[in-house]
């Protein structure tokens, strides 16, 4: 993993605690039958089945959180602080925490349980560097994720990281190009993989994460609204407390114009 793109004034390493070690497999599958046996329903006769209940919204897991800090305060850009800098230091450390977040799940993210990238009802496509539309499973479309921002994040032309040196003209670009695919990430953990998470006991973690990382895209416009309007209903719970639906949608719905806007199939 590479180190933390630069060290800036008043930085709370607030995301850095590490998962708890030690479950192994078993007792994680164990622990998530407990909760699918909770969650379950009753058969509905003749009508149809309800929509599945989306476990991460229960008031019950929502409230938790592992520091009660105000991140819209965090998110916000410092005096005397380049934007450029502010934008790569914050993506640089969301890319290692999410990646880690991901990690303490990916045994579970196979070939076989999650056979597309799926969130809810959307499915996503990985598109290469030419353009070409791939599908693929949930563990290598995050592969592909993890693999193509490590490699930016690491790359000196464009996070640089030594003094005088010049952000490229693209790096805007770049960087919502990094933070979509990382909401993607999450998304997918949420959706599918919250059991397990809750398992593990690190759903506050998963909270926190979330939380921090939608008030900063919002806070610099770097997902088009549309694009995580899927998750509106976690957003809305989370972040509602931080003061941040007012500001979300105004901010969001002046960078919309130019994304691409896909509904079942992205």
């Amino acid at each position: 993993m590479v180190g933390d793109h630069c060290s800036l004034p008043g930085d709370r390493p607030v995301l850095a605690q590490s998962p708890k070690p030690g479950l192994s497999c078993k007792m994680v599958l164990q622990a998530v039958g407990k909760v699918l046996r909770k969650s379950k329903g009753k058969p509905n006769g003749k009508k149809p089945a309800p929509e599945e209940k989306k476990l991460y919204l229960e008031p019950e897991y929502t409230k938790s959180r592992i520091t009660d800090f105000e991140f819209k305060e965090l998110v916000m850009l410092p005096r005397e602080i380049d934007l450029n800098e502010w934008l790569a230091s914050n993506t640089t450390t969301f890319f290692h925490h999410i990646n880690l977040q991901y990690s303490t799940i990916s045994e579970f993210c196979t070939g076989e349980s999650c056979q597309t990238m799926a969130v809810c009802n959307t499915q996503y496509y990985w598109y290469d560097e030419r353009g070409k539309k791939i599908k693929c499973t949930a563990p290598q479309y995050v592969d592909f994720v993890m693999s193509s921002v490590q490699k930016l994040v690491t790359d000196e032309d464009v996070f640089p990281t030594k003094y005088g040196k010049e952000f490229p003209n693209s790096f805007e670009s770049l960087v919502k190009k990094i933070c979509k695919y990382l909401f993607h990430v999450l998304a997918h953990i949420y959706s599918s993989h919250f059991k397990e998470t809750l398992a593990l006991e690190l759903h506050g973690h998963l909270n926190t994460l979330y939380t921090h990382f939608i008030l900063f895209i919002r806070e610099f416009n770097l997902v088009d609204p549309k694009e995580t309007t899927i998750m509106d209903d976690l957003t809305e719970v989370l972040c509602s407390s931080s003061g941040s639906s007012s500001n979300g949608s105004g901010n969001g719905s002046s960078n919309s114009a130019g994304a691409q806007n896909h509904v079942k199939e992205r």
